[in-house]
């Protein structure tokens, strides 16, 4: 047990008794210590068992703590001598002899994991650029003597893993579902970050002067001779594991750089430092991956983000970024992350598919596919529709890529996802507004300025505002054949989301009129699905014939009905005007266009010009 007593000008002294180890200090309720003052952040400071004492480790706070009239970032061992001061109060921590004899015999917790001494002969072969330890050589002294020297602290340690606690309060027990094995082992990636952090600061290098290769091959360097200087490593922990993690998480993407490696891998969910998710083949399933600290994961959010000209701090807690890849990327910090620093990462395929592909996984039937491939063609303007995940952005990719090579295209995204091989392109995407709120070039803007740009087609990501008046008249003057997502429910609400969006545009159109814009501007609206196994598929082609009174009216062409693609028994309109034009595609009667057998590829070749 330690004893904390609390003194304040105008305020009587009182003394906290704290049991249990770490204990937060700040504001909140929930913290050990808690300390009134508005001047006090939520968690402002925390208390940490170590093999010989405390450690106090600063929240990060704009007051900061103070020890003995200096600035720290973290304190180890603290004495019953130093006072601490924060905000004005002037706190002092005595201990027991309990507490070091109980130390070896309290439960080790996440995040406070007391390294243990190496099995006799363990040492660490060189591999990669790793020197070996000299056999029998004293390479280090114990933990302890790693620490940051008391007093005032330095760069390297403000920019370090441990220095912003005030994030990974919100996550206090981020590693507390993680086996103990696990924790030592993300407890060592955290420590070895921050000595590399201190070698840099202390070695005067400038890494940003450094190739990305050359300062891959530096910071290994500099990594193996920390790791062969360091005795006190555990039985059984793989060093060259750890190298590779503490790369990683240095200068790439963390324990994500292995998870985009899988090929397996279509979507990465990180929930808090500790909590990742993937989908593998359309089913969600936890990694066994975890980041170090929060610090870590904003880390990783910043150099997603800051290579695309976008930013996230507190005052813009939410961003849209994407990978060099072309995977799109969500991230949200707190304050609006209660848990921590959130971050959705959507892979697409690195390898361009075809129709043929999607015929393959069961997406569509081959008599479906050269329907749209005529659509596409002849110009017709298509819509698809779906919910998350279902597969919009994939087939709008598909489709993009039977545009004719000799048009004109413009495409218009938020973050740039689409991959088209097509030899005329011209890609835009939009902008968010910086730091003083300036700046911001929104999808409306690019498509009102694709207009003037002489496009063939104009291709936009997806319809989310006032961007889809733009579009549907964009459709309506000239512009036929352009391609756009939504998300909706059904055919029908799509009509319904288009009408809403027209209206977020600011302009008081009445109903009627924009109902009339989107039965002369929409041709066709696929609609997407995502099937409780994981399968995408399309599961309706629908065609937009008209008004009717104040209906828009449309007819189904394609569903997926009965577990197989049926046709419907009515010719689309638009065959009449192919067949003016002297294209005349044949069209059979109702009938089944099954992923398979020799009906369906008489059926295909039915659809031919």
């Amino acid at each position: 047990m330690i004893t904390i007593t609390i003194e304040a000008d105008g305020l009587p002294a009182r003394s906290v008794h704290i049991d249990r180890l770490p204990c937060r200090i700040g504001r909140h309720r929930q913290c050990g210590v808690q300390l009134h003052s508005w001047r006090v952040a939520r968690v402002h400071a925390e208390l940490h068992r170590m093999e010989r004492g405390l450690r106090l480790v600063d929240g990060g706070s704009i007051g900061g703590t103070w020890v003995n009239g200096e600035r720290i970032v973290e304190l180890a061992p603290l004495s019953d001598a130093d006072e601490i001061v924060i905000a004005g109060y002037r706190l002092r921590v005595s201990g027991t002899p309990e507490l070091d004899a109980r130390a070896s015999e309290l439960p080790v917790r996440a995040g406070s994991v007391t390294p243990t001494h190496p099995a006799e002969g363990q040492g660490f072969p060189a591999r990669g650029g790793l020197a070996a330890p000299e056999d029998g050589a004293a390479h280090g002294d114990d933990i302890a003597a790693h620490k940051p020297a008391r007093g005032k602290a330095s760069p390297a340690d403000a920019g370090s893993d441990l220095a912003a606690a005030a994030d990974r309060a919100a996550v206090a027990d981020s590693t507390a579902s993680v086996p103990h094995t696990r924790a030592v082992e993300v407890e060592w990636r955290r420590l070895m970050h921050r000595r590399l952090l201190q070698t840099v600061d202390l070695r005067r290098k400038d890494l940003r002067q450094l190739s990305s290769e050359q300062l891959r091959t530096e910071t290994r360097e500099l990594l193996g001779e920390l790791i062969a200087a360091e005795q006190q490593f555990p039985a059984g922990l793989d060093l060259h594991q750890l190298l590779d993690d503490v790369l990683d998480e240095a200068i790439g993407l963390g324990p994500l750089e292995r998870l985009l490696a899988d090929p397996e891998v279509s979507e990465i969910m990180v929930n808090r430092p500790d909590e990742i998710y993937v989908e593998r083949e359309g089913r969600l399933e936890r990694s066994a991956a975890a980041f170090s600290s929060e610090d870590a994961v904003r880390a990783v959010i910043d150099r997603i983000v800051s290579p695309i000209g976008r930013r996230i701090d507190e005052s813009s807690p939410m961003v849209d970024a994407r990978l060099a890849d072309g995977s799109r990327v969500n991230a949200i910090i707190p304050p609006l992350a209660i848990r921590g620093s959130t971050v959705t990462i959507r892979r697409f395929n690195r390898q361009l598919l075809a129709p043929s592909d999607l015929q393959r996984l069961g997406s569509a039937s081959a008599e479906m596919l050269e329907f749209l491939r005529l659509c596409v063609m002849h110009r017709r303007n298509v819509v698809i529709s779906g919910g998350t995940g279902s597969g919009k952005t994939t087939l709008l990719n598909v489709l993009s890529n039977l545009i004719p090579a000799g048009e004109r295209i413009v495409t218009i995204e938020d973050a740039a996802e689409l991959r088209l091989a097509h030899p005329h392109l011209v890609s835009l995407e939009a902008r968010p507004s910086n730091a003083e709120g300036r700046g911001a070039v929104s999808i409306r803007d690019l498509v009102r300025n694709a207009l003037r740009m002489r496009p063939d087609r104009i291709v936009v990501g997806e319809c989310r505002g006032g961007e889809a008046l733009d579009m549907l008249q964009a459709m309506n003057t000239g512009h036929d054949g352009s391609l756009t997502t939504i998300h909706a429910n059904s055919p029908r609400d799509v009509v319904a989301r288009l009408e809403t969006m027209v209206l977020m545009a600011g302009m008081d159109l009445p109903v009627a009129a924009i109902r009339d814009q989107i039965a002369s501007a929409v041709h066709l609206i696929v609609q997407q699905a995502r099937a409780a196994d994981g399968r995408r598929r399309i599961v309706e082609i629908a065609e937009v014939t008209g008004m009717e009174g104040s209906r828009v009216l449309m007819q189904p062409v394609f569903r997926w009905e009965r577990g197989s693609f049926q046709r419907s028994e009515v010719m689309p309109q638009f065959f009449e005007t192919l067949r003016a034009s002297g294209h005349a595609p044949a069209w059979g009667g109702a009938g089944s266009a099954g992923c398979g057998g020799e009906g369906e590829a008489s059926s295909a070749r039915g659809l031919m010009s």
